[in-house]
């Protein structure tokens, strides 16, 4: 029996589900599949996943406690945010390029992958007390983070502003924010660049843009939809899977989710100096060698986002000013 909780969070991703597929995700029965693999895109749950081989070397880098367990223990966002990370036509199934990502990462050092999902500032927590053992959710690098937590890049962090379509509104840089009503996840990096952004304005005599919060794809887009808020700052793999999806929204400019001067990073995130970063670094760079990294984002369209090699807490999104 689910929980009043679960049925809404399954409901949201149901709906999620439809929205990006437009009337292909409509169908019921035995086509089904057929219409979620239409629009290019495998939804269902039986995802077929891209596999590679096992690497002993590597595998004996993990820490002796998390060999003998056998598992990784993978935290992310709850939410519905195709192609990153959100359920699939069976409302129960976990998937997505984060996903993927974390089984083969579980391939290389021959560990079972538990995925688990919680509301985004839980799962910061669930990395702290031990709950989960890494968090894959567009996490992004940032030098407040690294003061807790250890990275493995494996992706570009590029962030969209997404408006409806002929809404007539670009974005070019934090000017373009002015008088705006923005919708973002809360807890965020794109939250506090918008912050930032806006503080900015204001002080440069602009209109002050009003940032509305929210968790679920479905409640963004239906404020969207509304014309409750004129634009929604996130992930740009998100934004332009919706907009390629509903034909309904566009991006109006995209940037670096480290801000203006610095190319951010998406990162597999560890509780820092607990032995695991290395395993995983390696394991990441095995999967950019062999060429099953680059099948995962063309899977997924986001072969933009795609990295040489992994690196180990490069620098992140700055701290803000305090």
């Amino acid at each position: 029996m689910f929980t009043s909780t679960r049925r809404v969070r399954l409901l949201a991703s149901a709906v999620t589900a439809a929205a990006v597929l437009g009337t292909a995700a409509c169908s019921s029965g035995p086509d089904r599949a057929d219409a979620a693999t239409a629009a290019g895109y495998n939804l269902t749950a039986d995802q077929n996943r891209i596999t590679t081989d096992k690497v002993d070397e590597i595998a004996a880098k993990v820490p002796q406690a998390i060999r003998d367990r056998g598992t990784l223990i993978v935290t992310g966002a709850a939410g519905t945010a195709p192609p990153l990370r959100f359920y699939a036509d069976d409302d129960t199934t976990i998937i997505g390029s984060e996903t993927d990502f974390a089984y083969l990462i579980g391939d290389v050092l021959d560990l079972e992958i538990e995925l688990t999902a919680a509301d985004w500032a839980q799962n910061f927590v669930r990395v702290d007390s031990g709950e989960a053992d890494v968090f894959i959710s567009n996490v992004t690098v940032t030098e407040e983070r690294k003061e807790k937590y250890d990275f493995a890049t494996y992706r570009l962090d590029s962030l969209a502003v997404e408006v409806k379509k002929d809404s007539g509104i670009t974005f070019s840089g934090a000017k373009d924010i002015a008088g705006l009503t923005i919708g973002v996840g809360s807890g965020t990096n794109q939250e506090a660049l918008l912050v930032e952004w806006n503080e900015q304005n204001i002080a440069a005599g602009l209109a002050p843009a009003e940032i509305l919060y929210y968790q679920n794809a479905v409640d963004y887009y239906l404020a969207l939809g509304s014309g409750r808020i004129d634009a929604y700052v996130g992930p740009n793999p998100t934004s332009a899977f919706h907009a390629l999806q509903t034909g309904e929204t566009e991006v109006a400019g995209t940037f670096s989710g480290a801000g203006a001067d610095l190319q951010g990073e998406i990162a597999v995130l560890t509780k820092k100096d607990n032995g695991l970063i290395q395993a995983i670094n390696e394991a990441l760079d095995h999967i950019i060698d062999n060429g099953t990294y680059t099948r995962v984002l063309e899977r997924w369209g986001i072969t933009s986002e795609a990295l040489s090699d992994s690196r180990i807490n490069p620098p992140g999104l700055p701290k803000t000013a305090s």
